[in-house]
């Protein structure tokens, strides 16, 4: 009942008082499988990159973090093809630097820095680290490509009237930007 009550005043937050460049939904009314998006940032490779992630909240949350990945692919050292995320705070200790403490919407936002400072130290695509740590201008390119090809919306006015939402868009409702400080 405690984690269901946390989450409810998580999702709220976030649904109110979303971190810049973040939003995070329910699927289907499951209290455990929740979509987000994150903007990738200005001056960085995925600027103008909308990318969806899966988030699977643990029976023990907030004793154990949550699991995270990606659905957009991403160019990016840290995060490989099956859109798995090498971030300290989404490993429990003593590996990793989960604490109760943190929540969803201080998740997102670590996952958001991460997109815009890689760590080549500790990858999980060890050629991307090489070639980010030695030839950053080919890193650059590649990225951006990645985000044109998969993360900017496409034209639905070339696409037709036919084309649904997949499941990692966020519903009608989370679309429209709220009122807040972030939206001013």
């Amino acid at each position: 009942m405690q984690r269901q009550s946390r989450l409810k005043r998580e999702l709220q937050l976030l649904s109110t008082e979303p971190p810049s460049g973040i939003s995070c939904w329910q699927v289907d009314d499951k209290i455990d499988e929740l979509r987000a998006q994150v903007v990738g940032g200005s001056d960085s490779p995925y600027e103008g990159g909308v990318f969806s992630l899966e988030i699977v909240v643990p029976e023990r949350y907030p004793f154990e973090p949550p699991r995270v990945q990606f659905l957009t692919p991403i160019y990016h050292p840290n995060i490989d093809t099956a859109g798995r995320i090498c971030l300290d705070i989404l490993k429990p200790p003593p590996k990793g630097a989960w604490r109760p403490a943190l929540n969803l919407s201080s998740v997102l936002t670590s996952i958001q820095l991460l997109m815009n400072e890689p760590n080549p130290e500790d990858p999980l695509m060890a050629d991307i680290a090489r070639e980010y740590k030695y030839h950053r201008a080919a890193y650059t390119a590649n990225a951006r490509s990645w985000t044109e090809k998969h993360a900017k919306p496409r034209d639905t006015a070339a696409d037709g009237p036919t084309q649904k939402r997949r499941s990692a868009d966020p519903p009608e409702s989370a679309k429209k930007p709220k009122p807040g400080p972030h939206n001013r």
